[in-house]
């Protein structure tokens, strides 16, 4: 008699768990109730992709006269007057611009005019490109070093153009 039971519970429970599904997968809706549905994609949110553009670069601009363009964050404008380890650059028509290098790697394009010195950090190899007219110089400063480039070096009034830093 139990077992009988049990397959009377049994088949009940299928029964209704197959109408339930036929109704899931008839719609589930009474007729005559429209369902709308739309697409994930133009709902949810839009990618990130980083274009490497300097962050409040305008504003730097107009703050303070450097254009900052385009880094991997790893090498960030900085005041002078905040740490001493710091990427500081000697410029004749500005005074001193710094920069802290966070990583030990690291890149930025920039443009500052009449840059003639340079003293490292301790974060590594300085490389640095310059323009002076229609020539392109390259500089490789080791780290912790005062270093004339540009201006004091050749006499012509140079911009230096990218910073990058290696191990």
């Amino acid at each position: 008699m139990n077992s009988r039971k049990a397959w009377t519970r049994i088949l009940g429970t299928a029964t209704v768990a197959g109408a339930l599904a036929w109704a899931v997968v008839a719609g589930g809706q009474p007729s005559g109730v429209a369902t709308t549905t739309s697409p994930v994609a133009e709902t949810g949110p839009g990618y990130a992709i980083e274009d490497y553009n300097y962050p409040n670069a305008a504003k730097i601009l107009a703050e303070q006269g450097i254009v900052l363009k385009r880094g991997d964050g790893h090498i960030v404008l900085a005041d002078c007057r905040s740490e001493e380890n710091l990427l500081k650059f000697l410029a004749r028509d500005r005074g001193d611009v710094c920069f802290k290098v966070t990583a030990d790697e690291g890149f930025l394009t920039l443009e500052i005019p009449s840059v003639h010195g340079v003293r490292t950090d301790d974060s590594g190899n300085t490389h640095l490109a310059m323009t002076a007219e229609d020539d392109r110089v390259e500089y490789n400063i080791p780290a912790k070093t005062w270093e004339g480039v540009g201006e004091s070096v050749d006499g012509r009034e140079h911009v230096l153009v990218e910073i990058r830093i290696t191990k």
